[in-house]
């Protein structure tokens, strides 16, 4: 039998019966009883996990997780202010198509003006955002000088603080959205200068803020990055090389605020009279203690955002050829 084992089973007794020569004997139980079950056994479990493989390849791959709708997230709204300049029109734009790839998000912009211009508000209306317009002046007192470098005062105060107003009581606002928030509404409020570069990752990096959330800030202060220190998920101090003892060391595109918490602490504002790099601390101290903040982009070791500026055009042979009376023509907008 070519050295096969021909085994029979009994139908009345489940024995398995050996006829070949080299075991017991014709008819006699068979000592190899207990391997050749478990041989059988995993032969049987084989085919049985073959044929579950083969039903989950007939089965149709299961429908991919659905994020949450919309309108099931709290809306981020972003403040900018914004003040006339040559490169005013190409910040915006830039800012604007990023802001125009998160989902669920209302954008105060507040020109540095006494009303709105047209380019603000014509770049608005094309924009496809939520959006509120929003203007208003700079006093005098508090504007930079000719010649004044831009850290010598706070700049975007009376507009942040404008856009604050407007959000715990609204009105004022000059085109888009009229109303402010109702009560209740979940959101969080970041304020994104226009001459930054955003991660639209940090978006949704801050969009769950319960009270104050923080993250670093690339090329800022005289550094590669700047921001908060964390161990075990808390911030313990902050990494930074200019005053360091300031009671929030961090930089105005470091931090969002959750709208409830802004809308409870009616006296919290920007402080125009804050001395250098303390503006940010000015807000933030009627908010919140150091302790509590709220780490954000992996405990801060990602940066999501760069304080970036757009290199001031150099508008010499435009001079020239106005004193030639041959000047680009004012109609076309820049």
């Amino acid at each position: 039998m070519n050295g096969k084992v021909n085994a029979l089973w009994d139908a009345e007794h489940p024995v398995v019966l050996c006829p070949h020569p080299c075991f017991l004997g014709p008819g006699q139980p068979c000592d190899c009883l207990p391997p050749l079950r478990a041989a059988a056994e995993q032969l049987r479990q084989k085919d049985l996990r073959i044929s579950q493989l083969q039903a989950d390849l007939r089965r149709p791959p299961p429908a991919p997780a659905q994020p949450p709708e919309p309108e099931a997230l709290p809306t981020i709204y972003v403040v900018t202010p914004t003040y006339a300049r040559l490169v005013q029109k190409a910040e915006l734009v830039r800012l604007s198509q990023t802001l125009s790839l998160v989902p669920r998000l209302h954008w105060l912009l507040v020109e540095d003006a006494e009303g709105p211009t047209p380019l603000v508000s014509g770049l608005l209306a094309a924009s496809g955002l939520l959006f509120t317009h929003l203007a208003v002046l700079t006093p005098k007192a508090q504007r930079l000088r000719e010649g004044e470098p831009g850290w010598v005062r706070p700049r975007g105060v009376e507009q942040r603080n404008r856009a604050l107003d407007w959000l715990r009581s609204g009105g004022g606002a000059v085109g888009g959205e009229k109303d402010p928030p109702p009560p209740g509404t979940r959101g969080v409020v970041y304020f994104a200068d226009d001459d930054n570069t955003y991660s639209r990752e940090l978006f949704e990096e801050m969009r769950w803020t319960r009270g104050v959330s923080v993250w670093p800030v690339g090329l800022v202060g005289g550094l590669r990055f700047e921001g908060p220190r964390v161990q075990d998920g808390r911030v313990v101090g902050f990494h930074t090389a200019w005053e360091p003892n300031r009671p929030f060391p961090v930089d105005m595109a470091g931090f969002a605020v959750a709208l409830s918490l802004l809308l409870a602490k009616p006296n919290a504002r920007f402080d125009a009279t804050a001395p250098r790099g303390h503006l940010e601390s000015s807000l933030l101290s009627h908010l919140v203690d150091p302790k509590d903040l709220e780490p954000r982009a992996a405990n801060c070791t990602r940066v999501l955002v760069w304080h970036t500026r757009t290199e001031k055009p150099k508008m010499k042979q435009e001079e020239q050829l106005q004193r030639q009376g041959r000047g680009s023509d004012p109609a076309v907008e820049v």
